[in-house]
């Protein structure tokens, strides 16, 4: 029975936008598949790991029947990579089979039964709304993701906490020993809401966002968060838990004031961190007047200088930090000019930048 007939571009882009959630090992197996459903004219791709669950819809208002049917994410997408741009691609379904046509090509793929597929029930009681352009989410995301912790025992700081108030949008990452903070306007006024959103979720959202002014749609409900943007709707659990008080980590009265242009300095820190210590990674700053000296050494006796011209105001400082910290910040801002504020040797650095008045950057000292 064919099922649909299409470009391989109608059929790879949905794909791909769904598939990126699958997990590669699952219990259960369904987990590993894509939902195909046509219906109303209308054919829509999701998939899911339990926790976030990705829907595309499409026009398909041509004249097969409706129909559901499941089967395996990867290979399928795998497949329609593999054929040229121009294919015309075919579906059959038989018994528990899903044929795959294309020109001389030929597969044949196992399906399971399309009522077996766990669908993450949708919370009707919205809490809260919120729009604004994706590209303008998706800077947000980019500059504080690589503060998330990985797999920390505290799971309330695995993911970013979202902060929406009247019209302005927040977005924290912290693992504890560096935060990031960076907000932007929102277009529509919305009622004051937190969620902590998964690190996947986080993830999965930079990478699938345009870098365009269309708009994304959060919508807060109760224990989840749906975003509605293009022909995508991603529906994802958030993190139960209390995040950490971010506004008494940010220090408000550190007087030292260091400026530096961001790629001398980033290219002078990839520098001497080759010959860091593996396990610490720690680099010295030593302040002065007019100059700034970083240093790198390892278990080896081995040591990286490098020195370059600065304006610094305030006292002589000698203070560490892990190198990767610095290089993270460094990496995702795009201005010329950043500015450190530094405290004493045992304090925090605050880290921020002219051409991005929202952005806030913490990272705590560590011992060398």
């Amino acid at each position: 029975m064919l099922l649909l007939e299409a470009e391989r571009d109608t059929l790879l882009t949905p794909l791909q936008a769904v598939t990126g959630v699958v997990e590669k090992r699952h219990t259960l197996p369904i987990l590993s598949n894509v939902l195909i459903e046509k219906k109303a004219g209308v054919l829509s791709m999701m998939a899911t790991d339990l926790e976030i669950q990705v829907r595309t819809s499409t026009d398909a208002s041509s004249s097969e029947d409706n129909f559901a049917i499941t089967v395996s994410a990867k290979k399928l997408l795998d497949i329609c990579r593999s054929l040229p741009a121009t294919a015309k691609i075919r579906l059959e379904a038989t018994d528990d089979q899903l044929q795959v046509k294309a020109g001389k090509s030929r597969f044949n793929l196992q399906t399971l039964p399309a009522a077996d597929f766990p669908v993450i029930e949708q919370g009707s009681d919205s809490v809260s709304r919120a729009s604004l352009p994706q590209k303008t989410l998706k800077h947000l995301i980019g500059l504080v993701q690589y503060a998330m912790a990985q797999q920390d025992i505290r799971y309330y700081l695995n993911g970013m906490l979202l902060v929406l108030n009247g019209k302005t949008i927040t977005v924290i990452a912290t693992d504890g020993h560096r935060l990031g903070l960076a907000t932007a306007e929102l277009e529509n006024e919305c009622d004051p809401q937190e969620i902590i959103v998964p690190r996947k979720t986080v993830h999965e959202l930079g990478k699938q966002m345009a870098d365009s002014d269309a708009p994304i749609h959060i919508e807060v409900r109760k224990n989840q968060v749906a975003f509605k943007f293009a022909n995508v709707e991603l529906i994802s659990k958030v993190i139960e838990g209390k995040f950490p008080d971010y506004s008494r980590v940010i220090p408000s009265n550190h007087s030292n004031l260091l400026s530096v242009s961001r790629l001398p300095l980033l290219h002078s820190l990839q520098r001497v961190a080759i010959l860091s210590n593996e396990k610490f990674r720690g680099v010295r700053l030593v302040l002065s007047q007019g100059g700034l000296r970083i240093v790198c050494s390892n278990n080896e006796q081995e040591e990286a200088q490098e020195e370059l011209e600065v304006e610094y105001q305030g006292e002589s400082l000698d203070i560490g930090f892990n190198v990767s910290y610095l290089l993270d910040a460094l990496n995702n801002l795009s201005g010329d000019q950043v500015h450190c504020l530094f405290g004493d040797a045992n304090s925090s650095m605050l880290l921020t930048q002219p051409e991005e008045p929202g952005y806030k950057y913490v990272v705590m000292p560590m011992r060398i």
